[in-house]
């Protein structure tokens, strides 16, 4: 399938001086800079729960200067946050956008349940002054919801003066796995990311390499199994970290992208779980490397606001399910050739990044009930064989949205996989990594 053209402009990165530090990246050791819950420490702002209403109200919270991000608005492009809604009355969803900008049309950070808790990575700009919106929507008239905010780093203008670091986009790799036995409750684990094997790839050893992008799933569903969170942090653990990736409820499993810094002493990062015995899946889908040169590759360029790129439900793209097996190619060459600063092209690409969201898994047998995973990957896999890694971990009635770094294979194509079940998706891309 062919991706269409949608003209998509980019925040751009580059002053006269050239570029600088523009579109790198600054991990930050995580922060939490906003929580709405009544008796949080970070909320200065009226604290308790938020309108989410069929009216699609809007909140502000600060983003420039808090939890580590320069709050010079000339120096920064974007943010990545960890964005987290809890105790919703109702089902609905959630954006974010810069405050004073109009949000992107239906497209979603989060989507969410009554009750459930559920986190996502974003790559989001802060408005003129400073400040991130949050739009809450809910089918239910008098909704609310509870939602907190951390933040995991920062992406450079050229105007920064320090360099910072680029994205090395990889096929998806696992290299942790903890099932069946699982982590205990206030346990945490070591995980080498300088000079991890990663498939065909190994992680430099160096110091140059400050960061890791990761998708983490939890596996929350051992018999007798309580609620948590996990955490994933840089340094070792001495107390439980005060913010968190991934928060499970009994029964759960739901993945999430990280992004978070390397231990600059042994380059590891720690995985952190707070109550029950919880079962981890980590993919690596890229990491973070200083090179203190004028080349693009590497660098990332926010969208000026995220779009709809495709969604499977669609006339326009068939509105065809992807069955239970089957893998199918997206063509991304027209949307890598649309992307521009001001009409002009910003060139060559070996990356998107956005949220990609399961919007329905259908049975196969009417009596059973099916459960499954969706895997995005850059080139196609040899006949007979399956993603060892994925994005989404779906259920029926349920929709499940998570970031994705998607690299691309041969000719800007990347493939989709779905386990089982009859699966609709869709992608709303925020961003794009820059090639030579």
């Amino acid at each position: 399938m062919v991706v269409p053209s949608p003209g998509a402009p980019v925040a751009s990165v580059q002053a006269t001086g050239g570029l600088g530090a523009g579109g790198e990246f600054f991990p930050l050791a995580p922060v939490r800079i906003y929580d709405s819950r009544v008796g949080s420490a970070v909320n200065e702002l009226a604290p308790g729960p938020k309108t989410a209403a069929p009216d699609r109200p809007t909140f502000d919270i600060p983003l420039l200067g808090q939890g580590g991000v320069p709050a010079d608005s000339s120096r920064v492009l974007a943010v990545v946050v960890n964005i987290t809604v809890t105790s919703p009355t109702a089902s609905g969803w959630l954006n974010a956008f810069a405050s004073g900008s109009p949000p992107a049309a239906e497209t979603s950070i989060i989507n969410f349940t009554r009750g459930q808790t559920v986190p996502n990575l974003a790559i989001v700009r802060p408005g003129a002054d400073g400040k991130l919106s949050i739009r809450l929507f809910s089918s239910a008239a008098g909704g609310s919801a509870d939602v907190f905010v951390d933040v995991f780093g920062w992406i450079a203008t050229s105007a920064n003066p320090e360099r910072g670091a680029r994205l090395v986009p990889i096929t998806p790799g696992r290299i942790y796995d903890n099932r069946p036995d699982g982590l205990g409750p206030g346990q945490s684990v070591e995980l080498p990311i300088r000079g991890a094997a990663v498939g065909a790839v190994t992680v430099p050893n160096t110091a140059n390499v400050v960061g890791v992008v990761l998708n983490v799933t939890g596996i929350n569903d051992l018999a007798g199994n309580a609620e948590t969170f996990v955490s994933v942090v840089p340094d070792p653990v001495v107390a439980p970290p005060g913010t968190s990736n991934l928060n499970l409820s009994r029964g759960l499993v739901k993945p999430n992208l990280v992004v978070v810094p390397v231990n600059a002493a042994d380059g590891k990062v720690r995985l952190y779980n707070n109550s029950g015995i919880t079962r981890l899946a980590v993919d690596v889908v890229g990491y973070l490397e200083r090179r203190p040169d004028e080349t693009r590759a590497g660098r990332i360029v926010p969208l000026s606001a995220p779009f709809r790129v495709f969604d499977t439900r669609e006339a326009a793209f068939g509105n065809v399910e992807l069955g239970p097996g089957q893998a199918e190619p997206w063509s991304f060459a027209d949307f890598v050739a649309s992307v521009n600063v001001g009409g002009v092209a910003v060139g060559n690409q070996m990356a998107v990044i956005g949220n990609f969201t399961s919007a329905s898994l259908r049975r196969q047998s009417a009596s059973q009930a099916v459960s499954s995973y969706v895997s995005v990957f850059p080139d196609q896999l040899p006949t007979g064989q399956t993603p060892g890694t994925s994005n989404l971990n779906t259920v029926e009635n349920v929709p499940v949205p998570n970031l994705a770094v998607v690299k691309y294979g041969s000719s800007s194509t990347a493939w989709v996989y779905n386990y089982r079940g009859f699966a609709h998706y869709l992608f709303d891309a925020s961003a794009v990594v820059l090639a030579d």
